[in-house]
Formats: structure tokens, sequence, C-alpha cells
């Protein structure tokens, strides 16, 4: 998936801002391959579709079979990017200040909305996308896209963060079900490994990178607290007293045995690897994961040994995972809107939505197919979804959040391992993020 982001290579975006002329055109010359799209031999209109690497292989297929559809009118052109979040929207950003020549579609994070827009390299969707249409999708993928009350997207697919769990092993060792709260997912870790030779117990992301970002909100969300105040986003809460109760709980995964220290620089890739290759009771992870159970990279778990729920919290409530919608943007830049517009319709209609639930475990945003039939039975995480979406939380929406990550990166990933306390990390989190809002607000 697209959550993983590491410390950029470039600028960030207030730095960024700052600088511009031929340096910066030239660096993102020497990044864009070719020349512009346009009318090629045959009279196809092409169309640059940049997007991460999809494992399940949906995003080719269905590429294959617009530009099947649409011969000698539109082709496609798939521009797989990083899987890093974090590395995309930096190229993407020295592209568009180069002129953002070959960007006509972009598959984008929830949390690149607001900088986007706000940049002027997204177009507003109002005409293509009015409120009639949105009331097909869910509420907060449509929010996701919204920015100062316009649609600048189309959603796609969501996510939240889930807890997978052993169910064969948990049954084996009494317990009837997931854990509700942190402390018995640390009971029932304690007890599973002490009757079996599995070698971990709970996996997570938390990697100095946007995947760490992720889970460290989890855990403050969990334990009540916040990074931001939701009715003042430019009002910073990290170091409430919640808010410190959740870092600490996520550092006494490792002080107290349940996770291994290794936590503190994984991502995506190397938890799934984990669990799926069971080495593991517990694993926080995307919906995703659940397509790749049992198959050929993963044959030694089968899906009836896997459970999956929404994560613990503090009080037993439950928990608050990360919203991570992905939309598709049409760049300003693109000289074929109506074209982009057109496969955007393609790949976002019901029939195409519910071949990636059903192929790629992803959940749609079209809200009807959440009651589909084959795909409750073939697709177990997407019924879980339908009711863990309700408790989903945002990461801070903000024009400034690209700089807010780094900051929350550096701190999450410090408190983790224990180079500082979880209240310093908030104390230290709080200066910078109320810094950044400030010279935001000034520029």
């Amino acid at each position: 998936m697209g959550y993983r982001r590491s410390k950029p290579r470039g600028l960030s975006r207030r730095d960024f801002l700052k600088v511009g002329g031929a340096g910066l055109a030239g660096a993102a010359l020497l990044g864009t391959a070719g020349c512009g799209g346009g009318e090629q031999s045959g009279g196809a209109t092409e169309l640059y579709f940049t997007a991460p690497p999809d494992t399940a292989g949906t995003t080719s297929k269905l590429i294959s079979e617009f530009n099947e559809k649409n011969k000698g009118k539109y082709k496609v052109i798939f521009q797989q990017g990083n899987a890093d979040t974090g590395q995309r929207l930096d190229k993407l950003r020295t592209q568009f200040q180069a002129g953002g020549e070959n960007i006509d579609v972009i598959l984008g994070d929830v949390i690149w909305t607001a900088e986007l827009a706000e940049s002027g390299w997204i177009s507003d969707l109002s005409d293509r996308f009015p409120e009639s249409q949105q009331q097909a999708f869910l509420p907060g993928s449509v929010e996701a896209i919204t920015y100062n009350g316009k649609p600048y997207g189309m959603p796609w697919f969501t996510d939240t963060g889930l807890l997978y769990y052993r169910k064969d092993l948990l049954r084996k060792s009494g317990y009837n079900g997931p854990p509700k709260t942190w402390n018995e997912l640390k009971q029932m870790t304690r007890k599973v490994r002490g009757e079996s030779d599995i070698k971990f117990g709970f996996l997570f992301q938390g990697a100095r990178s946007e995947a760490g970002v992720c889970d460290g909100c989890e855990y403050v969300w969990g334990h009540g607290g916040n990074v931001l105040d939701p009715k003042d986003p430019t009002r910073v809460v990290i170091d409430s007293p919640q808010a410190i109760a959740g870092l600490a709980t996520e550092r006494s995964m490792i002080t107290d045995g349940i996770s291994p220290e290794a936590v503190t620089v994984y991502e995506e890739p190397e938890t799934e690897g984990g669990f799926l290759n069971g080495d593991a009771v517990f694993l926080r992870n995307w919906p995703y994961v659940y397509a790749l159970i049992g198959t050929s990279d993963y044959p030694k778990l089968k899906p009836e040994q896997v459970g999956v729920s929404e994560l613990p919290s503090a009080d037993g409530k439950p928990g608050n995972g990360t919203v991570g919608d992905q939309p598709l943007y049409i760049s300003t830049s693109s000289k074929y809107p109506d074209a982009a517009w057109k496969f955007i319709e393609f790949v976002t209609a019901s029939e195409q939505q519910r071949f990636r639930a059903l192929e790629g475990s992803y959940l749609p945003t079209r809200s009807a197919l959440y009651d589909d039939p084959e795909i409750q039975d073939s697709v177990p995480v997407v019924a879980l979804a339908k009711e863990a979406l309700q408790h989903t939380r945002p990461r801070p929406v903000s024009p400034y959040y690209s700089d807010m990550s780094l900051e929350m990166q550096e701190q999450f990933n410090a408190s983790l391992k224990g180079d500082t306390t979880p209240e310093e990390a908030a104390r230290a989190l709080k200066r910078e993020l109320e810094n950044i809002i400030q010279q935001g607000q000034e520029a």
C-alpha cells in the first residue's frame, strides 16, 4: 500500500516553496520520462497515470481493460511510483514545480488533498463530482477529498488499520475472541507464547516513516488523545496526558517483551511477512494483507487460521484505525482533463470496485458494495471494515501536513526506541508542530 513515508531525500513543502528557478526545474526534468502525452499514432490520446505498486495486480488489469475498450481513442500509460507515499509526493512536487509534464491522473494519499489543492496542482471536480453523485460513496471518503468545501478527487478505495490474530492459537489457549484492550493483548501474547513455539507476540509498524505515524496516532487515539484539536486544527494537543499514555503503551510493547525491538524499523512488508510466515500471534496492518493469506508467497497459513478485528484500545471500546483513503486526482497541468475523467469514472464504477474487492481485498468506497453477498462471503475483512470504518480517524488535516509528518515520524520513533521518554517526545512535538503552523500562517 502507499502509506510508508521515510525522511524525504528532497525538500519539505515549506522549504520547497521558498526555492524556485532553474535548479529545481532541471532536477525535475531528470525525473520525467519521455515527451509530453497527446495524440499518438492511431489517434489515441495518451494519459499518464501515476500510482504505487499494486501487489494484487488489479490496477494493471483494469488499465488493460480500459485501453482495450477505448482502443484508438484513449491509451492509459501506467507510471508506477514508489511504494513510499512520501517519496512519491516529493517527486510530484518537483515535477509540478517544473510544469507538471506527463501527469494526468494521480492515485494519491488522503493526506495529500489539502496540500495539492492549496498549491493549485489538482483540479476542482465540483462540476464532475456533484453532491448528487457523492451520496453513493462513504461519507468519510468524500470528506477525504474535500478541501474548503470543494471536491478535489474521486474516492477509489479506503483503508483502516486492523488487528490480525492467530485464531487457531488463541482458541488452543482458551480464548474465544481477540483482545479488546492493549493489556488483554499482552496477557494473551504471554499465554500463547508460553504454550507454543511462536517467535513473536505483536508486530506493528514503528519505523521513522508515515507507517510509524499511522501506528503512533492509533495508540494516541486509543487512549483518548489526539495530535491536533479536531475543532481547531491550529491548536496542538499532543502533550495531553491521554496522548502521552498512548505513546507510553506503544513503548511498553517492546519493554514488556510483547514486540521485538525490530518494530522500530518495521514498515508494512516486514510485518506482513513475519505474521504470514507464521512467526507472530498478532499483527497490525491494512486490509490488503487478508488477500495474501495462503498465497504462493505466503503458503504457511490458511485463511481459517487467521482472524481480523478492530484495534484494541485502553478502555475496551473499539479502537480507532487510521483512515487511509486513496483518491484519484486530475492534475491541473493535464492537457486532457475530460479523457482523464473518463478513466477515473471507469475505475471507480461499481463493477471495477467490486473486482478489486474480490481480487485484492481493497475496501470499496461505494457504500452499496458493503452489502454485496459475494463480497461478504469471499472477503470477510470487507464485512468487518463496514463497522471498523465507523471508528476511523484521520491524521492531522492540514496544508502543512507533510512538514508535520516529518516531526511526528521523528518523535514517535524516538519515543518507541526509548531514546526519549513519551513525555519529552510529546513536548518536543508540540513545539515543532506549533512552529510549523505559525510559519505556514505567516507565509
